[in-house]
């Protein structure tokens, strides 16, 4: 695909003409005797205040007056033009209404409510002298508004005064004083004494205060103190109620594990109770295993009471992922002196066996698109231990798009089985995992058959036994102690075992591997469950093989001394990824995404490389996107058809080290598009020299060895998946002293690249 600049000439004049059209009929639709309201100004004036915090007063004031002008793309208000090119009826009228967005008025403007806002919203910042005031300005048929804001002096917090009165609430309030958020000569701002009042509420749900709440907390201010300065007084309100006043302990906790709401009256009977490890457990049918609320439950008999232990076993009893509905209520214990609470969990399950089919599309990194038919099958409780025991099956077919493998498709047909124990399974051991998230021991085993059809067909076997668990919503681990996989070739066609004479390099696709060990990962992810989207993602993989096997055999490659295990040989190989991303927000919806990749594979004693499975690679519609899937590196060397780019066959090239780095610019077009602008940069080595490959060996110089290309993207954001089209062009090439002259590369994938 070329382009040349006469395109670019039509491009510019075709937005210029739209400018003009949108700036001439804007004010088409807008009534006479009125005019077209295009928004605010606030002014800071007369004032002592920084100048940065000028800005963020004036950003902040300017967010609050209404109405909203119409909505812009690209500065041009795109919707207002389409509602005035519409009409009341037909296709004009669908327009407009799909599409269109009406003038917004002069006469939906109200000054005065506006300055009545701006005026509070300061009074709340602690600027008790502020002065506001508001004018409009009209020329032909468009209105503006302008705010003038006189700050006057910002008062600051001199003391706060904690409740004096005596009893067990006003010790508890008073014992919160030292991380009050409310320090000597911090500014005025009413927003933090309701984090202040929110704050202590939490403090005392910790410890027992089960019936209070902040607004029986009371925070009056004193402005006469002189200096600018403001004295506060923390106060409880008199009409607080008795019960809020005491500390509450648990009394007896019971859980309805198999409740339905159409038989509560007969789930609810106390004689189907067993009592264990101090909880009632009832369940007539005895469909769950008391055993199984063991971790579930964060309350005992006698604690006091705590919303943090109140909340996380709420949500890891939601997470069990076996439970339709979790309730729970507290009843106060009607007894002489004591002030103590009955719990009670109504826990409703979700159907035992569940069946489901998932058809899909697939896009890989190496720019194999497709689709894939996924049935599974799942067991919510397969031992009264709320496991889940699920079964998958799956099949399809890929094709390569501005790949490699033109005149070769790819089939997958395979399955596994998934049992998923709700606690850690370690012999000898009883180890529960902290926070709100349910810690599971998987055990899982898989079989794939993959045939490549005109090239070779491949069949694999996986097995792991590991653990994952969660610290938070951010944190996550995954500990595989035991990891599985075997990989054989079924049958290799005459025209590969042609190519791999040309090129030995080919056989390792087609090696026959065995994998014997065990593997960590652990990711953070700042944006999890966050509206902000600025924050870091992280991911770190550490995985070793065939360590303990290679001990006990002595294996070393260098001498010819390798070592079988049931008449294979294994693979032996210590390996770590690091993948590190940065996200900044910029403006109201565009993004700036940026990221690391560092790899590092050491294959010894029985392996002279890294198995092919475990190998890095570079290139493709998730990496460099200026290149074709998997064909730059590894270093230096020169592809097999680095002469042909078009000829349709070229191997996968892999490496035991890797360095990529990514930054892309997201900017937010309309609500479903958004555009792109990016650069890569990266390259693949081998760890040992291969003679077949010259100039693949890591080494003092790689950083000029890298690939680098730079590229556009437009994404079409459908909510249930986002469709990508990158367009990239590559600078600079490693075994070239400059970039091949070729076509762009374009690259169609879902979802973003990183």
């Amino acid at each position: 695909m070329k382009t040349n600049s006469n395109s670019y000439i039509h491009v510019l004049a075709l937005l210029l003409l739209v400018s003009v059209a949108v700036g001439c009929s804007t004010t088409k639709t807008v009534p006479d005797n009125d005019a077209l309201y295009t928004g605010a100004t606030v002014k800071i004036e007369e004032t002592e205040v920084p100048a940065k915090q000028r800005k963020a007063l004036r950003n902040s004031l300017s967010g609050l007056t209404r109405p909203k002008p119409n909505s812009k793309v690209l500065g041009m208000p795109i919707k207002l033009w389409i509602y005035n090119m519409g009409s009341e009826k037909g296709i004009g009228g669908w327009l407009r209404r799909k599409f269109g967005e009406p003038p917004v008025l002069l006469s939906q403007l109200s000054l005065d409510r506006n300055v009545e806002v701006l005026n509070s919203y300061m009074e709340n910042r602690g600027f008790f002298h502020v002065r506001v005031s508001g004018d409009t300005t009209v020329k032909n048929k468009k209105a503006s508004a302008t705010y003038g804001v006189v700050t006057g002096p910002e008062y600051q917090v001199r003391n706060i005064t904690f409740p004096p009165d005596s009893g067990a609430l006003g010790d508890a309030i008073r014992g919160t004083k030292e991380r009050s958020l409310l320090k000597g000569d911090v500014p005025f701002n009413l927003d933090l004494i309701k984090g202040e009042r929110t704050r202590i509420d939490v403090a005392l749900k910790e410890q027992g205060f089960y019936y209070f709440n902040e607004d029986y907390l009371l925070i009056e201010a004193d402005t006469t103190v002189g200096g600018n300065k403001v004295d506060l007084y923390l106060r409880v309100k008199p009409e607080t109620a008795p019960e809020a006043r005491n500390i509450y302990r648990i009394n007896d906790v019971f859980i309805y594990s198999n409740y339905n709401l159409t038989t509560a009256a007969t789930d609810t009977v106390l004689r189907h109770a067993d009592k264990h490890a101090g909880y009632y457990v009832v369940d007539s049918g005895k469909i769950f295993k008391p055993q199984v609320f063991e971790q579930m439950m964060q309350f005992e008999p006698g604690d006091i009471y705590s919303r943090k232990d109140h909340n996380t076993t709420l949500r890891r009893l939601i997470n069990l992922g076996t439970y339709k509905f979790v309730k729970n209520r507290f009843s106060p214990l009607i007894d002489s002196g004591r002030h103590m609470l009955n719990s009670y969990y109504y826990l409703t399950p979700l159907p035992k066996k569940s069946l489901r089919a998932e058809l899909r599309g697939t896009s890989k990194t190496n720019n194999l698109t497709g689709s894939e038919i996924t049935v599974g099958w799942r067991n919510r409780n397969a031992f009264r231990g709320a496991e889940q025991l699920m079964v998958n099956l799956f099949a399809g077919s890929e094709v390569q798009i501005s790949g490699n493998f033109g005149r070769s498709n790819t089939f997958r047909v395979g399955g596994d089985v998934t049992l998923s124990i709700p606690r850690f399974v370690i012999p000898f051991l009883d180890v529960r995992g902290p926070g709100e998230f349910v810690p599971r021991t998987n055990i899982t085993a898989g079989y794939e058959l993959l045939n490549r059809s005109a090239l070779y067909t491949l069949n694999s076997i996986r097995g792991n036994y590991g653990y994952t668990w969660r610290e938070s919503i951010q944190k996550e681990h995954q500990l595989n102690p035991i990891s599985i996989n075997y990989v054989k070739p079924l049958n290799v066609t005459a025209e590969y075992a042609n190519r791999m004479q040309q090129n030995p390099t080919l056989a390792r696709i087609v090696e026959q591997q065995f994998i014997l060990g065990s593997t960590y990962n652990y990711n953070y992810n700042q944006l999890a469950n966050s509206t902000n989207r600025t924050g870091i993602f992280f991911n770190g993989l550490l995985d070793v093989a065939g360590n303990v096997m290679g001990l006990a055999t002595g294996a070393n490659w260098k001498t010819n001394d390798t070592a079988t295990l049931f008449g294979t040989r294994f693979s032996q190989y210590l390996k770590t990824e690091l993948d590190a991303r940065y996200y900044r927000q910029i403006g109201l919806r565009s993004q700036w995404a940026n990221r690391i990749i560092l790899g590092f594979g050491y294959p010894y004693g029985n392996s002279q490389q890294m198995p092919f499975v475990k190998q890095f690679f570079a290139g493709g519609n998730n990496s460099l996107r200026g290149f074709r899937s998997r064909t730059v590196g590894p270093g230096t060397s020169t592809p097999a058809n680095a002469n042909n780019p078009r000829m349709f066959f070229l191997p996968d090239q892999s490496g035991d080290i890797k360095l990529e780095m990514n930054t892309e610019y997201r900017p937010k077009i309309t609500n479903i598009v958004e555009g792109a602008l990016f650069v890569d940069a990266g390259n693949i080595w081998l760890f040992n020299e291969d003679p077949n490959r010259p100039g693949a060996k890591f080494s003092g110089n790689f950083l000029k060895e890298l690939a680098v290309d730079a590229g556009v993207g437009v994404r079409l954001d459908l909510t249930i998946l986002l469709l990508r089209v990158d367009v990239a062009w590559p600078l600079k090439v490693p075994y070239a002293a400059k970039p091949p002259r070729q076509d762009m590369i374009i690259n169609l994938a879902i979802g973003y690249p990183f």
